[in-house]
């Protein structure tokens, strides 16, 4: 009997029969960490190997070419160098475009086209508004673009597109102007990624012939991380495969987290409807976690109704149990998992090893400093830091300006941001005028706008926006600094671009411009806190020195770490309210992926956090712990009180209670929280039986070691502080109180917010 091949010796039976069935449709459904990529390339390289195809006669499809790459490379190391002819392995853009190029007549276009990118696509779009006649204010160019994109990812033309969605943009021409974007990219002999797929499909449609050619060509087909396919990607592949059926998808249903972007889950729901008589092969033996995380992340899951149905187990440890830990608040949470890094850093735990995933990008900035005050080295992946994202950048402009004039490069950021008309031609006015003077560019306009230099629209333009800088900066020793930024951000028009913008990533960059208010309240001025934001983005941790990781959970997806922190599971922020109110239970459901895929990418130990108050909207507000902790197996995971927390600091949870309870609603959750008697009587004194939470307010300025008139304690008094716990005055200046806090260190608060001890 004849030696099975020796790739087929590292598979674990289910693996080996996933890479063996190669005969009609297969559907792996690998869940995380077992194995997937072994799966595919090893199979690749069965193929190969057995003489069932040559390179050529295979289509592998994957979602980046990152991937793409790494299985051309490993299928080599398997089978030596005949992975150098898989001339159709690749993206499906980057397989589509191979395809157009070879039938770019029967598309319309010459073999030459030109591809697109997105500034270019905008470009072309503002065009096509422009000769229409209309406002691009009102109606942006970018706006546009995402709702072309969204209807190419649906597999949808310009004469496809439903009524009620042509009406949403402006006023009932948008699937006009589609048709009209869609012609200029014919003259132009272009193409946008989304007509990579829209025009092979349309291809493919048309021209029977051409179709059968790839049916005969294709003897085998692969297709990677299936669960994040959209409408497009989908019908391609039905199409395609529709010749010999020999189609392998792999994915994982409980991990389709990419709905915002167009994925439908429902296309792996349905494979064996789309391909009868296909054969399923569950990957459910892990290789990452233990197995106390597994029995969590499994249990958690088991609560979507739309999944096909799997359960992780390993053949490892049981390890630790997952933790969930409360929180007073936000601040407390980024306090007690420093401390912690800090615990197994001293253990010689791996920095790189570390992560923290968040819901939401405007809860990073809560870490970073908290980092950078620890010296605590980090980094955020999928995106720039707080305070150097764009918007926060354009933020930290406007009140730049406000609090010095001769800021030129502030002015500069901000002087057309959002778009006033003011163009290159003045600012180039301003430049040349303020080098001749020796004055900054403010200065320079406010002189040139007394003149007839300027024309008369940018002029008076120009002069409403000194005039606006000259009333913020009369408020500055009257209002409170993060009222006026707030102020700032919305007088300027600022905040309502991106109100406006219809972008996926619009509702975070405003997210994250309350974040920035809320981040200036501690501080006794607007200078002060500007002066905090330049020393913090000095900071710069020397390279290749070990770093904690911090990204968005959606970002997290296909990595993997030892210890894994997951704070802000609260109602509201995860699962996120937006997704409950656009898609209700199927958002709910892939929020509940994303949380399962937290839990996932950690190797040895899932820290979960929730807050009992938290920043929403603007607001503080008393929070729920999130659903999904109600979801989670009391046998599997561990309640524990944060580090270091002070009596009045952290949730003292000491059980699961109504575990697994949800109604006809979307989960209505039952985690019911056990508090202690103190906090309960201080939060019903505080006033905080109304259900909001005050939030305490820093102030300028301190008297130690005298009492005040106008005040009710004395030096030496005890006091407790709704969030800064039990301290000891140390001076009074009327109703402003110094306080050395027990755990919080020295503060200044309004007395109105403590009570005697």
């Amino acid at each position: 009997m004849a030696r099975a091949p020796r790739y087929l010796d590292a598979l674990n039976p289910e693996q080996r029969a996933a890479v063996e069935t190669l005969d009609g449709p297969v559907l792996v459904l690998a869940g995380a960490g077992t194995g997937k990529t072994r799966v595919l390339t090893t199979r690749i390289a069965h193929i190969l190997a057995s003489g069932r195809a040559r390179a050529f006669e295979i289509l592998a499809v994957t979602f980046t070419n990152k991937a793409a790459r790494e299985m051309r490379e490993r299928v080599e190391t398997l089978v030596g160098q005949g992975a150098e002819a898989m001339q159709w392995l690749g993206t499906f853009h980057a397989i589509s475009a191979k395809i157009l190029r070879r039938h770019a007549e029967l598309a319309g276009l010459k073999p030459n086209f030109t591809i697109l990118d997105t500034d270019d696509q905008i470009r072309l779009l503002k065009q096509v508004l422009k000769a229409e006649n209309i406002d691009d204010k009102r109606w942006p160019a970018r706006a546009l673009a995402m709702r072309i994109d969204g209807w190419k990812n649906r597999g949808l033309s310009y004469a496809q597109v439903p009524a009620g969605e042509a009406q949403s943009f402006a006023d009932g021409k948008g699937a006009a102007l589609y048709a009209l974007y869609q012609e200029r990219l014919k003259i132009l002999n272009a193409v946008d990624f989304g007509d990579l797929l829209l025009e092979t499909l349309r291809l493919f449609r048309e021209n029977p012939d051409v179709l059968a050619d790839y049916h005969r060509r294709f003897k085998y087909i692969l297709v990677d991380e299936y669960q994040d396919t959209n409408t497009a990607q989908y019908l391609w592949l039905r199409l395609i495969a529709q010749g010999r059926h020999n189609v392998c998808c792999v994915g994982d249903d409980d991990q389709s987290v990419y709905g915002w972007r167009g994925a439908e889950v429902e296309n792996i729901l349905r494979f064996e409807k789309d391909f009868p008589g296909a054969r399923i092969v569950r990957l459910e033996r892990n290789y990452r976690s233990t197995g106390h995380i597994l029995a969590a992340a499994s249990h958690l899951i088991a609560h979507n109704e739309g999944r096909l149905g799997k359960t992780l187990f390993t053949d490892g440890a049981e390890g630790d149990r997952p933790t969930v830990t409360g929180v007073w608040d936000s601040e407390e949470e980024a306090r007690a998992i420093g401390e912690d890094i800090e615990q197994l850093q001293r253990r010689g735990h791996d920095l790189e090893e570390i992560a923290i995933l968040v819901r939401a990008s405007f809860q990073m900035r809560e870490f970073e400093e908290r980092f950078i005050t620890l010296g605590l080295p980090y980094r955020v992946i999928g995106g720039p830091r707080f305070y150097e994202r764009a918007e926060i950048r354009d933020a930290l402009a406007y009140l730049r300006c406000v609090a010095q004039p001769a800021d030129d490069l502030a002015f500069e950021r901000i002087v057309n941001t959002p778009k006033r008309g003011l163009g290159d031609a003045t600012l180039q006015m301003l430049h040349e005028y303020g080098r001749r003077e020796n004055t900054p560019l403010m200065t320079s306009a406010r002189i040139l706008v007394e003149s007839e230099e300027i024309k008369a629209r940018p002029r008076a333009t120009l002069r409403a926006l000194l005039a606006d800088f000259e009333r913020w900066r009369s408020l500055i020793d009257v209002k409170p600094h993060h009222e006026l930024a707030e102020m700032v951000l919305d007088e300027s028009g600022y905040t309502e671009m991106w109100r406006q913008d219809k972008t996926p990533e619009a509702a975070g960059r405003l997210e994250n411009l309350k974040e920035l208010v809320r981040a200036m309240e501690p501080f006794p001025d607007l200078a002060g806190f500007l002066e905090h934001v330049s020393l913090v983005m000095e900071t710069d941790e020397a390279a290749g020195a070990q770093k904690v990781s911090i990204m968005t959970l959606h970002g997290a997806k296909g990595l993997e770490f030892e210890t894994v922190f997951l704070p802000g599971w609260e109602e509201g922020l995860f699962p996120h309210q937006r997704s409950l109110d656009e898609n209700g239970r199927a958002g709910l459901e892939e929020e509940r992926r994303l949380a399962y895929v937290g839990l996932t990418r950690a190797k040895r130990r899932a820290k979960i956090y929730f807050a009992t108050n938290r920043r929403i909207h603007g607001l503080w507000q008393s929070t729920m712990p999130s659903r999904f902790i109600d979801n989670l197996p009391p046998a599997h995971v561990e309640v524990v009180e944060a580090a270091g927390a002070s009596q009045y600091g952290s949730y003292g949870v000491s059980r699961f209670a109504n575990l697994d309870s949800y109604n006809s609603g979307y989960d209505t959750p039952g985690w019911k929280r056990a508090q202690s008697a103190p906090r309960e009587n201080y939060a019903k004194s505080a006033g905080r039986d109304s259900g909001r939470a005050r939030q305490p307010k820093t102030i300028e300025g301190e008297v130690v070691g005298r009492s005040s008139p106008g005040s009710r304690f004395a030096p030496g008094a005890r006091v407790m502080h709704l969030k800064f716990g039990p301290g000891t005055v140390a001076g009074a200046d009327g109703a402003k109180l110094t306080v050395d806090f027990d755990k919080a260190g020295r503060k200044m608060v309004l007395e109105s917010f403590v009570e005697a001890t």
